[in-house]
């Protein structure tokens, strides 16, 4: 890569960028129109910007997330996609190129979220190794439950969730304890929560040891004995 930087003011009308070996071609106009942001000095000459080895200009930051920045450069605004999960990065790189209304921006959609409650929980069976309780492991689940208001479940898990079992298709504004998740990993659900804004205020376990009855080809008898119930509350204020 050339470390050839540009000093002056002598900038074409459309820029060609590599940010973080993501491409973008933009105005000039564009990056300029936020007078008191990095950005903004880069592109007059206030401050050197490094070109790459074909004559782009230059920026060693998060490419994928820079299509964010330049929406708002252009309107002035930003929406973002449902489910977003990197608002922390995105404000990171707001502040970073010095653009304080975009950072109140990302600031201000975790505010205007609503308020509510969600419960996940799951079924499942301890699942036990060849050594029985000696080789224990954590859990073996098949499916998350989930149980709230039904706009607020959609809002959060987004196309992960899965309403088959649901009667009432088609009304948001009711509540219901019928929705599971299309994958079984428990720790993404509660990515996707703690990222919408949720915290986890309590949570309860409970198990059952029983016969077994008559099991399916290859299923473990012991493991099948042993099953558990365990439920999460999460709430955002």
């Amino acid at each position: 890569m050339s470390s050839n930087c540009v000093g002056t003011a002598d900038f074409p009308t459309v820029i060609d960028l590599n940010v973080g070996g993501v491409f973008y071609t933009t105005s000039l106009k564009t990056l300029t129109s936020q007078e008191e942001s990095q950005l903004f000095n880069l592109f007059t000459g206030k401050e050197p910007v490094e070109r790459d080895a074909k004559g782009r200009y230059f920026l060693d930051r998060d490419g994928v997330l820079f299509r964010y920045v330049l929406d708002f450069l252009r309107d002035g605004t930003i929406v973002l996609p449902d489910c977003f999960r990197e608002k922390e990065r995105l404000k990171r790189e707001a502040e970073k190129y010095q653009l304080h209304a975009l950072v109140d921006a990302v600031v201000g959609e975790g505010r205007s979220r609503p308020p509510g409650v969600i419960t996940v929980g799951y079924r499942g069976s301890f699942q036990f190794g060849k050594d029985g309780l000696a080789d224990v492991k954590f859990r073996k689940l098949s499916r998350i439950l989930v149980s709230g208001r039904v706009a607020l479940c959609r809002d959060v898990f987004g196309e992960t969730l899965n309403e088959s079992r649901d009667p009432d298709h088609g009304q948001s504004e009711r509540y219901t304890s019928r929705f599971f998740l299309k994958h079984s990993f428990l720790e993404q659900a509660f990515d996707m929560l703690i990222e919408q804004g949720f915290k986890m205020v309590g949570s309860c376990g409970s198990g059952t040891a029983g016969g077994a009855g008559e099991l399916k080809p290859g299923v473990d008898t012991e493991e099948n004995r042993w099953n558990h119930y365990n439920e999460f509350v999460f709430v955002r204020e």
